[in-house]
């Protein structure tokens, strides 16, 4: 008897896979539409090359695959396609033809689309690329997304958009153009790893978004890199930011995360921007050849920054403060380029500490137009005087323990990883 039982309960539980079905789809006008209406549960629709009318809207637990040659497109109205149920795939296809209203997207995810799979697919010219709205566990990977040029960069979309959707990943996808590359608000426990980001104003845009990983992206010429705002608890790991143009990474109401083994280069602007964060661990970055190597300020507390290397910065340090902060831990401290000092008994730390900043740093910083005095000998008796006479000096950033060699975290070449 209980033989029988179980045999008829595993008829039942494999029953919706024996009747699932692939289903050639032609390039024809109606046939995309009446493939998903009579579609079921675990059906494979299979696109055909040529152009495919949108929009779409998936409500089956189906795969639709257009094999890298079939088009969705839409007709400017809404977003191409919505998902509204659990376990959809959506790969191979380009995706085009959104509207430009609110949050009109290439693929919309609906809150109802549980471990909605998005992969290889091209989308282009979208408002948002993908929109991830309120579905749990989806993953948006390997996918080509050049948002629009036609609008200024703020009337844009992003190329995904997550919001409230916990356990969301978004790995190695190649993301141009539009607004934000990610921008994502109100979730937790999520990844974003492998992509790169260009012509974009932020590379990924965080707000309110905890326990979650930005580990081995690369942004190339955006106007910030990594914005991670009113979030707790991120590990921001392994991200290069290249020709960034104001800031690489900016950390504004951040705490309890930790920054390591990333490299800014080359930004106009600050390599580091920390902003009232407070408790996070800075360790093992390399911040080289911007502007400013990294502005601290707004009462930022209880921080660990140790391990970093600063190199050829215009001016390493600004720190906003009247208080001696310690930028060390456990005996080991900072690469400084342009601190000067000795190693005498060898063990790789410098014998003197590190201040890089005094009181003609302030006035410049509030007064600019002093800089036409900086060669004048009273300025060069306060410098000497500051130097001779560390008391002098009215607190500020100080290292205690600098390296005398920098740290050279690897940053292997975009290849679009899955």
């Amino acid at each position: 008897m209980r033989l029988s039982v179980l045999l008829v309960l595993m008829v039942l539980v494999r029953a919706p896979l024996a009747l699932a079905a692939e289903i050639v789809v032609p390039a024809e006008p109606g046939a995309l539409a009446g493939a998903l209406g009579r579609a079921q549960g675990g059906d494979v629709l299979r696109l055909l090359p040529g152009t495919h009318a949108g929009p779409i809207t998936i409500s089956a637990p189906l795969t639709l695959d257009g094999g890298g040659k079939a088009v969705i497109e839409g007709d400017g109205t809404g977003s191409v396609i919505t998902v509204r149920a659990a376990d959809v795939v959506v790969r191979g296809l380009t995706i085009r033809g959104s509207g430009s209203d609110g949050k009109d997207a290439g693929v919309n995810l609906e809150q109802t689309a549980s471990r909605a799979l998005v992969e290889n697919n091209r989308l282009v010219g979208n408002l948002v690329g993908v929109n991830v709205q309120g579905a749990r566990d989806a993953l948006v990977r390997a996918n080509i997304i050049e948002g629009r040029q036609d609008e200024r960069m703020n009337d844009r979309g992003n190329g995904v958009y997550v919001w409230n959707a916990p356990g969301t990943r978004i790995i190695g996808n190649d993301i141009r153009w539009g607004r934000d590359g990610i921008f994502v608000n109100a979730s937790k426990e999520n990844e974003f790893s492998g992509n790169r980001f260009r012509d974009l104003r932020f590379a990924v845009h965080y707000m309110y978004a905890h326990d979650s990983v930005v580990a081995e992206n690369v942004s190339i010429g955006n106007h910030l890199g990594y914005a991670v705002m009113f979030s707790n608890n991120v590990e921001i790991r392994g991200n290069l930011s290249r020709d960034d143009r104001n800031y690489g990474i900016m950390l504004n109401y951040t705490n309890n995360s930790r920054i390591t083994g990333n490299r800014v280069e080359r930004t106009a602007g600050k390599c580091v921007f920390i902003y009232n964060a407070h408790r996070n661990t800075l360790e093992g970055n390399r911040f080289e050849g911007c502007e400013t190597g990294i502005h601290f300020t707004a009462g930022s507390e209880r921080n660990l920054i140790t391990g970093n290397a600063f190199i050829n910065n215009r001016t390493q340090v600004k720190y906003v403060g009247t208080k001696w902060v310690e930028w060390n831990a456990d005996g080991r401290g900072n690469y400084w380029s342009d601190h000067a000092s000795f190693d005498l008994d060898g063990d790789g730390i410098a014998d003197t500490a590190y201040r890089p900043n005094d009181i003609m740093d302030r006035v410049l910083w509030t007064q600019p137009a002093a800089r036409a005095l900086l060669g004048s000998p009273a300025v060069q008796l306060i410098r000497w005087s500051q130097s001779a006479f560390p008391a002098l000096l009215p607190g500020g950033v100080i290292d205690r323990f600098p390296l005398m060699r920098p740290v050279d975290p690897e940053i292997r070449p975009w290849e679009g990883r899955q």
